[in-house]
């Protein structure tokens, strides 16, 4: 009796679980010789606003974890990508046309950034912050706090380590996101929001959707609970009007110049991009009574 082959459904990501776009739309994905290779849903602005309510209520709870919880679940989803290595690998190479070498080379390196970002989710405080010199009766430091909710247009061309490259630094600082896979690659992203589900992050903390850029961009750039956004993805027309949709609601924007080199060293823009520095005063001494003022 023969086996007969269970075609894979790509759905969204939200709120951890996987729905299907409320419109009931779905695009075709390719490979990279443009045969058809899946369905994938074509998320709605309904969708997208779901997505921002769900990362409201996951970084809620995400921000007020420990570092230490943090980084051991970042570790987690490292772990679980390291299980799924060949699966990305023959993804990688179905998507995108790299050889083996190649695609094997992205998803260890992808492997590798995720191990990264979770070893500084303890550091950050320490590198970021500081204790401040005043010459007045008064403590005085500055640590950095999670900016919220970020918008990410995920970088295309580079399905699996961009991705990571742009979504890890982002929760590892205590924020919530909603990602906007990269067009051409939808099968790649939804399988990472498969790891990301099996690795005890919590709900609504990673949400991932699919679709056209162009329809789901600018709501996302002028939505007023979106707090920041990563322009990584887009191109320079469309980075320009999103800025300026962005601005009406005083959102923090990381617009990177050129192509991005996910390859080379992270460094730590990405991760000062999407902090708030928090500075707090507390007098010393008879004043301490009156209690500690920040802002």
């Amino acid at each position: 009796m023969s086996h007969l082959a269970v075609a894979k459904t790509y759905k969204l990501f939200i709120g951890g679980a996987f729905p299907r776009s409320e419109s009931g739309r779905t695009y075709q994905a390719h490979d990279y010789k443009d045969n058809f290779l899946a369905n994938a849903a074509l998320a709605s602005r309904k969708d997208l606003r779901d997505a921002v309510v769900a990362a409201r209520k996951g970084c809620a709870a995400w921000s007020k974890a420990t570092a230490y919880n943090r980084g051991q679940v970042i570790y987690r989803t490292a772990e679980m990508l390291e299980g799924r290595r060949t699966e990305f690998v023959e993804l990688i190479m179905t998507s995108t046309g790299a050889s083996t070498r190649n695609a094997t080379t992205e998803v260890d390196a992808a492997i590798d950034r995720l191990v990264h970002y979770a070893g500084w989710t303890d550091k950050v405080a320490a590198v970021l912050g500081s204790a401040n010199p005043v010459s007045s009766p008064y403590f005085s430091y500055s640590a950095p706090e999670a900016t919220g909710v970020v918008g990410i247009l995920a970088p295309p061309g580079s399905p699996l380590l961009g991705l990571i490259s742009v979504l890890a630094p982002v929760i590892t600082g205590g924020n919530a996101c909603v990602v906007i896979a990269a067009e051409q690659d939808p099968c790649v992203a939804i399988t990472f929001a498969e790891v990301v589900a099996t690795s005890d992050v919590p709900g609504g903390v990673v949400n991932m959707l699919t679709g056209k850029i162009t329809e789901l961009a600018p709501h996302l750039a002028a939505h007023a609970d979106v707090n920041a956004l990563d322009l990584t993805g887009a191109d320079p027309e469309l980075r320009k009007s999103l800025e300026q949709a962005a601005a009406d609601t005083v959102k923090r924007v990381y617009a990177p110049r050129g192509v991005p080199d996910f390859a080379a060293a992270p460094g730590t823009a990405r991760l000062r991009a999407f902090l708030e520095i928090k500075t707090v005063w507390h007098p010393t001494g008879a004043l301490a009574l009156s209690g500690a003022t920040s802002y």
